[in-house]
């Protein structure tokens, strides 16, 4: 018995997870935990941290696990509205956090289509699910190609790796 409460426990402190994904947004085959942030293999990453997954014709944006993590507990989120036309590495909104502002960067180029409006109220999503309920935006990307440019989880969690130890 306490050997499965050890490892219930430990799994929490992890946030690894026995059961499978209710999201439809999110379903990986397969992530990294990396002390204690989770980098999920479906998706692709920029060097500012935020995350994207290209389904169809829409692709959605976030904040990373490891971004969040570093940031704290977020108390505000400024996102843009729909039909504003976003840049690749170009500024889109803001998150504040108990600890800093940040400003949030578009990993990709195209048409806000869709923006997640129940962050107004709940910011502390992107705290609790940054890879579901806390996603941004949704665009329609203008120029798929620049997908090339991301990194994926394996290059991520690296490079995560490597600024960790350099700070």
């Amino acid at each position: 018995m306490a050997l499965r409460m050890w490892a219930s426990s430990t799994a929490n402190a992890l946030r690894l997870s026995t059961s499978a994904s209710k999201s439809s947004l999110v379903s990986p085959a397969f992530s990294l935990s990396r002390a204690f942030s989770t980098v999920l293999e479906d998706l692709k990453y920029a060097s500012s941290h935020e995350w994207v997954k290209h389904d169809g014709a829409v692709a959605t944006i976030g904040i990373t696990d490891h971004a969040q993590d570093h940031l704290g507990e977020v108390v505000f989120v400024e996102l843009p509205e729909k039909g504003k036309e976003v840049k690749q590495g170009s500024c889109f909104g803001a998150v504040e956090s108990v600890k800093a502002t940040s400003d949030v960067n578009s990993p990709i180029s195209g048409e806000v289509v869709d923006v997640n409006t129940k962050l107004s109220e709940s910011p502390g999503s992107i705290n609790t699910s940054p890879y579901e309920e806390g996603w941004m935006i949704k665009v329609k990307p203008s120029n798929p190609s620049e997908l090339g440019n991301l990194m994926g989880c394996k290059e991520y969690t690296k490079f995560c790796d490597e600024e960790n130890a350099a700070h």
